[in-house]
């Protein structure tokens, strides 16, 4: 009987299982995922969602099980990036038929984007001032990890609190299959998390230097238990996913908040909500035994569990439950992943192809967004389909508005 995913022994390493059947994979993500496989620390074998594509060190779409070590890069820089969703007790006919001051409202009460003419990339808009009370979870771990490291004080950690930063972080307006209005929004922790992960990336490559000689990609640096900055990493990456969740949490108040102004109609959200992480590590029990589980680019996906799957602009996007799958370490895919580089993006599409494929869509019709547009990433239909052994659909959501950083 055929599997549901591609099954590839990896010589000098673990096996890779790839939910790639009917999706595109580079050659370039093939060969990042095997120097991962040859890692002396991944346990059993590592899993390949179906948005799998090249990342700067790890591979996105990966999941990377390690016994007794961590790998920063294979976090990444964007600690904690992942969604937030809300389901509201609004249908499509509350919506305003000119959908562009709702946008408008929501971009004026969630910062987002650069500063016009700022070379600084730290310097985006001022967050609102009701982020204090969020921030008061957060300062006394902030704190002592400042102890250790100085320089964290130096970032724009409370600054970047309550904003959504640029390239592909948005927020959303979408009705589901029946009518009812979501709101849904994709960030992570920010210029804070950033520091956090390049920091540690740099020691661990430094690190790497002296004891890893053999190291097949020196992006793969890790840290082993009892390692001197092993603690530290755990510390500080499991606060910077915890900034990550309350960004989203706040964001989405003012979200709602700014829906309330120009949406007559009063309404209640989080009928349903959902809060997921799709760039993370965290400490699990997986084939009876203890490991750190890294998600590049991957949601957990135990069985019951609610994750959100997002399409790309103008594609449908997926609120779904887990199977707990445990080939997949638990885990499905965490959007449609990119096809092509930002950069080919640019150079294939015009502002007409972008226009056609948001069409009915309120959002960013200028060439600054159309590496963002739709066919620079891989067909949503086809990557879920890809998993159906990892999730079912339990809402399929189609954006009406879209906010890009």
């Amino acid at each position: 009987m055929e599997t549901p995913y591609l099954h590839e022994d990896i010589p000098g390493g673990v096996p890779l299982k790839m939910w790639t059947r009917g999706v595109p994979v580079e050659d370039e993500a093939r060969r990042q995922l095997a120097n991962a496989a040859r890692l002396p620390i991944v346990f059993k074998h590592i899993a390949a969602m179906p948005d799998v594509h090249v990342g700067i060190g790890a591979t996105v779409g990966s999941v990377i099980p390690t016994l007794k070590a961590v790998i920063p890069a294979a976090v990444g820089v964007d600690i904690g990036c992942g969604m937030i969703a809300c389901k509201t007790t609004l249908t499509a006919e509350d919506l305003p038929d000119n959908l562009g001051p709702l946008r408008a409202a929501i971009e004026r009460a969630v910062p987002h984007g650069r500063q016009p003419g700022s070379r600084d990339p730290g310097a985006w808009q001022k967050p609102p001032g009701a982020v204090n009370t969020a921030w008061s979870q957060l300062e006394p771990a902030f704190t002592s990890l400042c102890r250790d490291y100085p320089k964290l004080e130096k970032t724009n950690h409370l600054q970047h609190l309550g904003t959504l930063g640029t390239g592909n972080h948005f927020i959303e307006v979408c009705l589901d299959e029946t009518g009812f209005v979501w709101f849904m929004l994709h960030s992570g922790s920010r210029g804070v998390g950033n520091f956090i992960g390049t920091m540690f990336i740099e020691l661990a490559k430094q690190d790497a230097m002296r004891h890893q000689a053999n190291l097949p990609d020196r992006d793969l640096a890790y840290f082993e238990e009892g390692s001197r900055y092993f603690g530290d990493y755990v510390r500080a990456v499991g606060w910077a996913q915890r900034f990550a969740a309350i960004n989203r949490e706040v964001m989405m108040t003012r979200v709602i908040e700014a829906a309330q102004t120009v949406i007559r109609k009063k309404f209640q959200s989080h009928v349903e909500a959902v809060n997921c992480h799709h760039n993370y590590v965290n400490q699990e029990r997986h084939f009876g035994q203890d490991v750190y589980v890294t998600r590049k680019g991957a949601v957990s996906a135990k069985a019951g569990q609610l994750g959100i799957i997002p399409g790309s602009m103008g594609a449908r996007s997926y609120i779904v439950r887990g199977k707990g799958n445990p080939e997949s370490f638990d885990s499905c895919s965490h959007g449609a992943g990119r096809v092509m580089s930002r950069g080919e993006a640019k150079r294939r599409f015009t502002l007409a192809d972008h226009r056609a494929a948001t069409e009915g869509v309120e959002c960013r019709k200028d060439k600054d967004v159309i590496d963002e547009t739709p066919a620079a990433y891989k067909d949503i239909d086809a990557v879920m389909a890809a998993q159906s052994d990892l999730v079912d659909v339990v809402h399929t959501l189609k954006q009406v508005v879209c906010v890009k950083g």
